[in-house]
């Protein structure tokens, strides 16, 4: 059987919603299509340590490049259309050691 989808933050609000407004395992699942283990677990989470959120998203490898390096990157290859992949690494790594205010005046 494979890894099942992560619930959105709504969908686990919903499930303790209706646990708490007295449905049962059964009624709640059907009323969400997921299954009965996937309700009693999003249900007793929540019960003993008062949250709901999925921890999946913290796992796995760090990223190279944070959101702003994305950014920085993305309008970078906007204006240098032209540009090799060496010319935009040299153009990258300047941006990065740079000093965050005077980044911004790059582009």
């Amino acid at each position: 059987m494979g890894k099942s989808r992560d619930f959105s933050e709504f969908e686990r609000g919903m499930i303790v919603g209706a646990r708490r407004a007295g449905c049962s395992l059964s009624q709640t699942a059907n009323l969400l299509g997921c299954s009965r283990t996937a309700v009693s677990r999003v249900h007793r989470e929540w019960w003993h340590k008062q949250k709901t959120s999925s921890d999946r998203g913290a796992s796995g490898r760090k990223r190279l490049v944070d959101e702003n390096g994305e950014k920085r990157l993305a309008s970078m290859l906007e204006a240098n259309r032209e540009a090799t992949v060496e010319e935009i690494h040299a153009m990258y790594n300047k941006i990065i050691d740079m000093p965050k205010c005077d980044s911004a005046s790059m582009f």
